[in-house]
């Protein structure tokens, strides 16, 4: 009967357990989506409207270096196949490496004016607990 007891609050400490586990992936689209809080470990996929056929890219200006890594270059997908000029996103993913706080800010603007005003600007503070 012992046994019977303890297995009750034991499974129900086993759901809550992965209950309140962080999902891997977080991901941001907009701006009003920070800021964001992380637990180390946690990948973020950030995903940005992008036409590179106007001129304009995206630049990261700071990466939050002190808490995210970067796992790969930006990937650029169109979102209408087959169209000249026609307009997409642009993806980047990182990850949480260290508990703090750090900034990540991008502007999208073109790279022979670098002393233009940006057309677009993402700034988003991190935390990583």
């Amino acid at each position: 009967m012992t046994a019977a007891r303890l297995l009750l609050p034991l499974s129900l400490a086993l759901l809550a357990a992965c209950a309140s586990a962080p999902q891997q992936n977080v991901s941001v689209e907009k701006q009003s989506a920070c800021p964001l809080q992380l637990k180390n470990g946690q990948n973020l996929i950030l995903t940005l409207p992008s036409n590179p056929t106007t001129g304009y890219r995206w630049a990261i200006q700071d990466s939050a270096g002190g808490v995210l890594r970067a796992l790969g270059p930006e990937v650029y997908s169109s979102t209408e196949s087959g169209v000249i000029g026609g307009g997409g996103q642009s993806t980047w993913r990182f990850q949480a490496f260290a508990a703090g706080q750090g900034r990540l800010r991008l502007t999208s603007q073109q790279p022979w004016e670098p002393e233009a005003e940006p057309a677009e600007t993402f700034d988003c503070a991190i935390t990583v607990n």
